[in-house]
């Protein structure tokens, strides 16, 4: 009932008099379903009751909600809201989105139509899309910044493979990359080789036309990996308190970071099945969706358990975390570097970079100061390439020092 959720006998008789009433009810029980705080809830319904009341003036019908949504919306970045005066204002139609939403799902509103996607715009792009998933193995999130990027070249050159030339793919790459840092320029020209590489395969252009893709400058492995230092690490992980929802799951997620070196994504994907109790592991999906069991250390599997008995909210879904903040989902990779990014904050912690990665820089840089050799550090971090965990060899300065040579005709420092 909407008097469980509003207290306030105004706004309750307004809303089951205005044009939502006949929703309202089930529309207060789905925020508490999606996680909403009690006070928020009445606070959206209470902003809701202000555009209900400005369609009543406005003499929109019962189905209008989303044409009243825009006129409101257009009418308010035109004149703003009058002050002391009871009309909408920007929480009651972010109040009113989340009635659009609910009434969406009942199927009382139509689907909101949806941007065509670039599989979907170009018929090439989906073929490419199906071909890269089925035969190089690349993860959703990834054919989707590659994904991009064929867009824009197809845009630019067309439709038809067979007009491509080498001078028009090389000028595409340059222009495409003018302005963006390295790694960005690498991901664009990575883009249109694999794109240039499924044309060719199908037989839809020849095979030598990826060579004209211009190679991006960098010296590999030039830079010494950014990381934590233990004490940092561990002021890190204090900062994270089991005291709340949020602490308990803040701590989950950056001893996974931390400890095992799992990327962001990694964590934000883990689902219940990669959790093997029995035998103390957990099974991580990587690029290239390879699968691999890690051991799973005490500390960490402690952490994940409380937070599942005491922090985890109840929502049927198979990933292991979920935001805090209604409307409740799991999480996201970006969500995952958020994590971090705050904790670093309350730690007071001056960091290289604020990224989830700088975690797994950290764990591959204790992992080697205890010892640990850099095969083992490959295994753990499910490194294809040697020269990646080659990276982390740069770390131990102390030893790098001793094995330094003088400059020829110069004295040793």
């Amino acid at each position: 009932m909407l008097e469980d959720h509003l207290k306030l006998a105004n706004p309750c008789r307004r809303l089951r008099s205005g044009p939502v009433g006949v929703y309202v009810d089930d529309f207060a029980e789905w925020l508490r379903e999606r996680g909403y705080r009690a006070n928020t809830r009445s606070f959206m319904l209470r902003s809701l009751a202000s555009w209900t009341d400005w369609l009543a003036e406005r003499s929109f019908s019962d189905g209008d909600f989303v044409a009243g949504y825009e006129a409101c919306r257009a009418e308010l970045s035109e004149h703003g809201r009058v002050r002391y005066q009871r009309s909408p204002n920007r929480n009651a139609l972010a109040a009113a989105a989340a009635l659009i939403r609910f009434l969406r799902e009942r199927g009382v509103v139509a689907a909101a139509q949806q941007p065509l996607t670039p599989s979907e715009r170009w018929p090439l792009l989906k073929q490419f899309r199906t071909w890269m998933l089925e035969h190089n193995g690349v993860t959703p999130s990834t054919m989707e910044r590659y994904e991009r990027y064929a867009a824009d070249f197809v845009e630019a050159l067309g439709v038809v493979p067979a007009h491509y030339s080498a001078a028009a793919v090389r000028g595409f790459v340059i222009t495409r990359s003018d302005g963006h840092r390295v790694k960005t320029a690498q991901l664009i020209a990575t883009a249109t080789c694999s794109f240039l590489r499924f044309l060719a395969a199908t037989g839809q252009c020849s095979e030598g036309l990826r060579h004209a893709v211009p190679r991006v400058a960098a010296y590999q492995l030039a830079a010494t990996p950014r990381f934590l230092e233990p004490e940092e690490l561990e002021k890190l992980i204090g900062a994270c308190h089991d005291e709340d929802e949020a602490g308990l799951r803040d701590r989950a997620v950056i001893l996974l970071l931390a400890r095992l070196g799992m990327r962001a994504s990694e964590v934000a994907e883990l689902s219940f099945d990669a959790l093997d109790w029995h035998n103390g592991r957990i099974a991580v999906c990587g690029k290239a969706r390879r699968h691999q069991w890690l051991p799973l250390p005490q500390q960490v599997g402690d952490t994940i358990l409380a937070y599942l008995r005491r922090g985890r909210p109840t929502l049927p879904v198979p990933q292991v975390f979920i935001s805090v903040l209604a409307p409740r989902r799991p999480m996201t990779r970006h969500a995952v570097s958020d994590v971090v990014r705050g904790a670093l904050r309350r730690a007071g912690i001056k960091a290289p970079n604020h990224g989830a990665h700088l975690l797994r820089h950290s764990a591959a840089t204790a992992m080697l100061r205890t010892g640990v050799s850099l095969n083992g550090v490959a295994t753990v971090l499910r490194h294809r390439s040697p020269n990646t965990s080659a990276h982390y060899a740069k770390v131990d300065f102390d030893l790098l020092g001793e094995i330094a040579q003088p400059w020829p005709g110069v004295d040793s420092c």
